[in-house]
């Protein structure tokens, strides 16, 4: 399992902040989260940047029992 931290609209999306998810890589623990939470939380996460442990990474990147895989929308500003 692995801990899943979402920021603003991915956290508002899924109606959480964290979860723990299972997954041997990042691409599993986020198909896991789209199939939790759903299609509009899967169209945030397909433009969002991946971190892992505060490193951006992709997809196929393993993963460890204590990491922390953090969904990070875009943001804009005014």
């Amino acid at each position: 399992m692995a801990r899943i931290l979402l920021l603003g609209p991915a956290r508002d999306a899924a109606g959480r902040r964290h979860d723990e998810l299972p997954g041997r890589t990042v691409g599993e623990v986020l198909d896991a989260a789209v199939a939790r939470y759903g299609t509009d939380f899967g169209a945030i996460v397909r433009v969002s940047q991946i971190w892992l442990n505060a490193e951006v990474v992709g997809v196929d990147e393993a993963l460890g029992p204590h990491d922390e895989v953090v969904v990070l929308p875009p943001v804009s500003g005014g």
